[in-house]
């Protein structure tokens, strides 16, 4: 299995709008993303070509205009990511993790209820 590429902040970028739309031409991502910070059509296209050089997106060339898609669900992405981030930032404590997220950043009561629900089914009770 191939080391999984971690991507940068601005390919993250990239990533969300195709999560969110789906699969997505260059002009379409590049419309999406302009909407919320000043950036080229061909800064997007360049984007989009290293990222499928990296294996994040693949690009289906059946039609005049190539369509790009995500090669890894949101999950498995930021699964991927969050096992990075907890290896090299908490020594592999959830705990810690967990902990540092609440503390650095107010939980809303749906999200503190979601929360309780998780933790009910991990222990394997159910309310």
């Amino acid at each position: 299995m191939p080391p999984v590429v971690r991507p940068t902040d601005a390919e993250l970028a990239i990533l969300r709008v195709l999560w969110e739309r789906g699969p997505s031409t260059v002009r379409q991502v590049f419309e999406v993303m302009s909407e919320e910070r000043e950036l080229g059509y061909t800064t997007v296209l360049k984007m989009l070509q290293i990222m499928h050089e990296k294996g994040l997106v693949q690009r289906d060339v059946t039609d005049r205009v190539h369509t790009f898609s995500t090669t890894q669900t949101q999950t498995q992405t930021q699964r991927h990511l969050l096992d990075d981030l907890l290896d090299k930032a908490f020594g592999g404590s959830s705990l810690n993790l967990v902990m540092q997220a609440l503390a650095t950043r107010k939980a809303s009561h749906e999200e503190l209820a979601e929360i309780r629900k998780m933790l009910d089914h991990a222990e394997g009770r159910k309310r």
